[in-house]
């Protein structure tokens, strides 16, 4: 329509968003990672050829062996000796591990994943003040036999650049994940051990396999050694619920004790230098790097998961929303409209159509056609050629059909076109029509029906998408049916609807006059009108059966251009008319209503959305129970009971709901990033010209008798 002074919009929303995005997905990949979900897909060692044996010498060895020696046998623990060892730590359950060796003094090596040090690095400076040991064990607890060198390099510095940070100290000591007694390796645990050089590698000689709970009793007997010999005994302060271990280390500390047993770290049993060795300046500035990115990453997945969970809730209760007031609507009809077994005479009053038209060459015929063609009994139509460029004004003048009216002006813009159509009209009664919607024949009726009811100032009327062929006119008219005359639905039995479509609507004439015509203020004249209406303290109802046929948009750039206007508009009308929060009567329905519904579900859900789409994603790709794509499938069949609902109501047929589920992986991101430019642009303050579509004249999804 009219062109506007436009200043060039930005484009570092877009950078910034671009930014954000990778900065997410970045994060996310850490904490997959760090969760152990990513990299390994098999715990269990991988086979190995028959020529590769592990030596007797390690076989029979002790459970303290020296990686850089593979060959060499490992060293024991004294007699009457025990070395306590704790893996999978630091979790909640270590502080109650630490409390209870402090109130027996006795010292212990826990074996601490990298991830987990990132989380809790206070309790490693704990364990190093108590006196403590400290060992390697891996950064993610993936099975070191089954990964490359570069993976067990990483997993392994990683985690001594945490302890670094933690402690200001590194170890040398090391227990693979998933290890046992040194006679239980296997071919790949031995050709693994020489990629650990460096490090002193600690098995077990008794497991009390603690991660199984199998009671308090079985726990003690299992670390308990038998008669005086030396031990390596492993238990575990993370990876569940250790409270079975907690209670048992007590009664194995008090009984160990009374049998005249030594507790030492894993250095002191061997006579061997403390593991603590200094770290440098560079490992701790490096460790902490490492430290802050993990506790980001997992404080933006803890945020995400409870964004999408909050976002999914109150995504199903709009839907369930939707579908009660959808149902009471349909129950109980429109205001002034005659029931079934109503004998009352139909409320036919003389109606003026004005219809605005730039360049709708292609469109006007059908439209003027469709309207003259209407059984309604007095009607005139005035159609107003705004300025366009193409043949508008003479396919009207052609086509010579009574009662049709011509009036040509110079380009004013969509809201001056109604304006000076609203003025030159004879009837009190007007119904606004875009120059590209074509009307079956009883829709005039069913429009002006409920003006019959005088608190009632306008009607909207039920637009229907016609070019519906194709993947994008699909997924335009099941949102038509669904997203818009649900809506429309719940705002009439709630009294704020904000939007009579410019396609289809029917006013009073004095209810314009009273609100000063049409403003040109937004991009959404017909936003901004209806809120007007409301405030004036009229009414504003829906009538389904008033259906009337437009040509949605053929190519996503055109669609994007058509929401981009829809969405900026829109958020200028609820600004404009924000004072009707604090208003009373209609006006304050209005604005406490329909203007938070709007805000909540038409900008800041569709902002937030992107993070439904990437916490699937992740929950998919990284969470061994994707507990948040569950969700996700259960919110679209959710959907789809919403969809079938708001089909057969409409009577439509339920064919093009099959795309329903495709159209989340488009056209969804499409609308969202349309409120995403749409925002950007708010804050900014640009000011947008018209964006004029580029009609085809197709309709084919209308009623043959329609478009004839």
């Amino acid at each position: 329509m009219a062109r506007r002074a436009r200043r060039r919009e930005p484009r570092a929303h877009w950078i910034l968003f671009g930014l954000a995005l990778v900065l997410l997905l970045l994060l996310l990949l850490v904490s997959g990672i760090t969760s152990g979900q990513l990299g390994e897909k098999q715990h269990a060692p991988l086979s190995q050829p028959s020529s590769v044996k592990v030596p007797a010498s390690i076989t029979d060895g002790g459970p303290i062996v020296n990686a850089s020696q593979p060959g060499a046998a490992g060293l024991r623990v004294p007699a009457r000796h025990v070395v306590l060892t704790f893996d999978d730590g630091p979790s909640e359950w270590t502080p109650k591990v630490l409390d209870v060796l402090e109130r027996y003094h006795v010292n212990a090596t826990f074996f601490v994943i990298g991830s987990h040090v990132a989380e809790r690095p206070d309790l490693l400076r704990r364990m190093l003040d108590d006196g403590d040991e400290v060992g390697n064990h891996t950064f993610t607890h993936v099975n070191l036999a089954n990964v490359p060198d570069w993976r067990l390099r990483l997993e392994l510095d990683q985690t001594q650049l945490t302890i670094a940070a933690a402690t200001g100290h590194t170890t040398d000591l090391l227990r693979p994940p998933y290890s046992s007694t040194v006679d239980a390796d296997v071919g790949s645990d031995w050709a693994s051990l020489a990629r650990m050089s460096g490090y002193r590698v600690v098995y077990t000689n008794m497991d009390t396999e603690d991660w199984k709970r199998p009671g308090v009793a079985r726990i003690v007997a299992s670390g308990t050694p038998a008669g005086t010999s030396g031990a390596v005994v492993m238990m575990h302060d993370g990876g569940g619920n250790r409270s079975q271990t907690v209670a048992a280390l007590s009664r194995l500390i008090l009984e160990l004790k009374a049998r005249g047993y030594s507790f030492d770290t894993v250095t002191q049993a061997i006579g061997a230098p403390s593991s603590w060795r200094p770290a440098s300046s560079a490992q701790r500035f490096r460790g902490e790097l490492v430290i802050r990115t993990i506790q980001l990453s997992d404080t933006v997945v803890t945020a995400l998961r409870n964004a999408f969970l909050a976002l999914a809730v109150l995504a199903a209760l709009r839907t369930l929303a939707l579908l009660v007031f959808a149902r009471r609507h349909a129950l109980t009809g429109t205001p002034g409209t005659p029931g079934p077994g109503n004998d009352d005479a139909p409320f036919l009053p003389p109606v003026s159509v004005v219809v605005p038209a730039y360049n709708e060459e292609l469109g006007i015929g059908p439209a003027v056609r469709s309207l003259v063609a209407s059984d309604y009994p007095e009607l005139e139509v005035i159609v107003v050629d705004d300025g366009s460029t193409d043949g508008t004004a003479a396919t009207v003048a052609a086509m010579n059909l009574p009662g049709v009216r011509l009036i040509t002006q110079q380009n004013a813009g969509k809201p001056g076109a109604l304006n000076t159509g609203i003025a030159a009209a004879r009837h009190d009664v007007l119904v606004l029509v875009d120059g590209d919607t074509v009307f079956e024949p009883d829709a005039m009726r069913e429009l002006v029906a409920p003006l019959a009811d005088a608190r009632v100032g306008a009607v909207s009327g039920n637009t229907k998408v016609g070019n519906r062929k194709g993947l994008l006119g699909r997924w335009q008219h099941i949102e038509y049916v669904i997203g818009f005359n649900l809506d429309r639905r719940m705002f009439d039995v709630l009294q704020c609807m904000p939007t009579v479509p410019g396609a289809i609507g029917a006013f009073r004439r004095d209810v314009l006059e009273a609100i000063g015509g049409v403003s040109d203020d937004t991009l959404a004249e017909d936003t901004d009108l209806t809120m007007a209406v409301c405030r004036g303290g009229w009414r504003v109802v829906y009538a389904p059966d008033a259906r009337a046929w437009t040509e949605a948009p053929a190519t996503l750039g055109q669609l994007w251009r058509q929401r981009y206007r829809w969405c900026y508009g829109t958020m200028q009308a609820m600004w404009k008319h924000r004072r009707a929060v604090i208003e009373p009567g209609a006006s304050g329905k209005l604005g406490r209503r329909g203007l938070p519904y709007l805000l909540a579900f038409q900008v800041l859900l569709p902002l937030l959305a992107p993070l439904i789409d990437v916490a699937a994603l992740y929950s998919i790709v990284f969470l061994p129970t994707p507990t948040i794509a569950y969700v996700w499938l259960g919110f679209l069949g959710l959907q789809y009971v919403a969809a079938t609902y708001a089909f057969v109501l409409d009577k439509e047929p339920l064919a093009p709901l099959w795309s329903l589920v495709l159209q989340q992986f488009v056209y969804r991101q499409l609308m969202y990033l349309v409120v995403i430019q749409s925002v950007s642009s708010a804050l900014y303050g640009v000011r947008l010209r018209w964006q004029k579509l580029r009609r085809t004249g197709n309709l084919d999804a209308a009623p043959a008798e329609v478009v004839r």
